[in-house]
């Protein structure tokens, strides 16, 4: 069992005590949040700090009003 510690640009996110360490470039999702692990480091013999660049989060709802708005001025 490892301790993994997730980071988010020096952010820190979320811990979690895993069976496997992921590997870089893999996919995961935490907290509903979908990222990609761009590196690893090793701190002890069970304890990793996994940095994670998460995808970015568009509103839809900021979306769709700014284009009624537009119609709207029509």
């Amino acid at each position: 069992m490892y301790a993994i510690h997730f980071y988010e640009k020096n952010n820190y996110v979320l811990n979690q005590v895993l069976r496997n360490i992921p590997a870089v470039d893999d996919q995961v999702t935490l907290k509903g949040r979908k990222g990609k692990v761009m590196r690893i480091e090793e701190i002890k013999e069970n304890v990793y700090y996994v940095f994670v660049e998460f995808e970015k989060v568009v509103d839809k709802k900021k979306l769709a009003a700014a284009e009624l708005a537009k119609k709207k001025k029509r």
